[in-house]
């Protein structure tokens, strides 16, 4: 008898490819595959399947990836078995360039067709020979098929996949398509199923999720769906990533102030404070409509924390450009960015502009704009000292945890915290991942904050039960919490934001 094949997913980009592997390990899962468990297995040993999920926005994304498929390849010539695939971005641009430089990949599937997985797999072992599909759109809405969360109590949920607009600097249109929209009853739907499984958090996915409603002619659909998630009994937390400053309109400020489940956290592209730039990049948008939009923002929610992504070196960037940026960043007060360094991708209009940023004027400007994004944030960071925060414990936030023996969490504004696993005031019962501490921040840092001195409030929550039913613990002999769960980004995500 055969045994089960084991299946390993490994993930490059964007929040959008995340969620997109959590449903190429559902496929698998229910195709009859196991996932393979790295720690547990022999030094060497490697998983029957190896699927890539793959990005194309940065520069070196190509490079990672045939560097990575010459790692297999020895392996996959000691065992012929063993299977490649190779998905996502790179794999919907390059098509069968991949084939071409590593003929060792078996499978090579687009961003359209990932439910397709399983039976290019099997063709693939049956027939002998490499298996190309790439389609042009949609077939099926991604939802639509089996998902492996990562997180027991936090979830992505998309609201739309595709892009309409036509930034020049950004791949992802041409490799996820025109915007197509879920139906407002299916996206509910789904939550209520997630809340029901003990998801307390969900976040709405979009390559710009503010132009959602677009497909069916619903200029307000946006706020309406928040405002309907705030219907949803048990679902405390609601997020969203990423808004296009073009169509962030007044409504959606309104529903987020309004609806008590939505959280006080922004994330919201700028890419540019130079209005010359913004309009070389294609964004429909200008400096002042961008800070008025905070500016609304934080007079709704004085406390909300604003991130955003910016772009150093963008082809034509002069100084004063840049200096307009730095300006942005001062009059905006982010809490976080994702700062990036112009990277020429081919089939973009911006590779062919003229003037493109020499290497080292690129990156002195790129570590003057993180010194002041990390000042300005430490600034922020310091206001809360002293402040009562409450988390929702996380899996796996904290990479030192181990060593200063604390545990991680996230507050409303989705700020991390560290906290001392002090838990004496509390009864002595350690919090799981999903449950509520109240802790009071004590200590700030650029990225984080530190909060020690015993824990003052412990809630176990609905979605701490479904953390621990993935464990195999024994369920509470008390069911009914005390409180209502909170926060919490699925686990262990990469620092990376939605292209948008």
């Amino acid at each position: 008898m055969n045994s089960v094949r084991t299946y390993e997913v490994r993930t490059y980009g964007c929040q959008m490819n995340v969620h997109d592997s959590e449903r190429l390990s559902g496929l698998l899962e229910d195709a009859g595959y196991a996932p393979f468990d790295r720690a547990g297995a022999d030094s060497g040993a490697q998983a029957d399947v190896v699927v890539f999920n793959t990005c194309a926005v940065r520069e070196n994304a190509d490079n990672k990836l045939y560097g990575n498929l010459s790692h297999l390849a020895p392996i996959k010539a000691a065992n012929p078995k063993m299977q490649i695939a190779v998905g996502g971005c790179l794999a919907q641009k390059d098509r069968s360039t991949i084939t071409a430089k590593a003929p060792y990949v078996d499978v090579v599937f687009g961003t359209h067709n990932i439910g397709s997985l399983p039976v290019l797999l099997e063709r693939a072992r049956v027939q002998e020979e490499a298996q190309v599909e790439i389609l042009e759109s949609l077939e099926v809405f991604p939802s639509t098929l089996p998902t492996k969360r990562e997180s027991a109590y936090a979830a992505w949920v998309s609201v739309s996949v595709g892009c309409n607009n036509t930034c020049t600097f950004c791949i992802v249109p041409a490799l996820r398509g025109k915007e197509k929209d879920r139906r407002p009853g299916e996206i509910l739907a789904e939550i209520e199923a997630l809340v029901a499984e003990g998801v307390s958090e969900i976040t709405l996915l979009g390559q710009n999720v503010n132009s959602y409603g677009v497909e069916f002619g619903d200029r307000l659909a946006f706020s309406k769906l928040l405002r309907a998630c705030g219907q949803i009994e048990g679902l405390e937390r609601v997020r969203f990533t990423s808004p296009h400053p073009a169509e962030f309109t007044d409504d959606v400020i309104e529903a987020m102030a309004e609806t008590p489940n939505v959280m006080p956290q922004l994330h919201m592209p700028l890419q540019s404070g130079s209005d010359r730039m913004l309009k070389e990049m294609r964004r429909s948008y200008r400096q002042s409509k961008y800070l008025g939009i905070i500016e609304r923002v934080r007079a709704a929610m004085p406390d909300a924390a604003i991130t955003t992504d910016i772009i150093v070196g963008f082809p034509g960037e002069t100084e004063e450009d840049f200096e307009a940026t730095l300006d942005v960043v001062r009059a905006a007060r982010f809490s976080g960015a994702f700062t990036f360094q112009y990277s020429k991708r081919p089939g973009t209009p911006a590779a062919d502009l003229p003037d493109q940023i020499t290497p080292e004027v690129v990156r002195d400007r790129y570590d003057r704009l993180v010194a002041l994004v990390n000042e300005i944030a430490w600034d922020e960071n310091k206001r809360l000292v002293g402040r009562e925060v409450e988390l929702m414990v996380a899996e796996g936030e904290g990479r030192k945890d181990a060593a200063t023996h604390r545990l991680s969490g996230r507050g409303p504004d989705n700020r991390l915290v560290h906290f001392e696993a002090d838990f004496s005031a509390v009864g002595g019962e350690a919090p799981r991942p999903g449950d509520l501490v109240t802790v009071a921040i004590t200590h700030a840092a650029p990225h984080h904050l530190v909060a020690d001195g015993p824990v003052r409030a412990l809630r176990r929550t609905r979605s701490g039960d479904a953390w621990a039913r993935r464990q195999g613990e024994p369920e509470p002999q008390q069911s009914v919490g005390l409180g209502m769960p909170a926060i919490g980004v699925p686990a262990a995500l990469p620092d990376a934001p939605a292209c948008g």
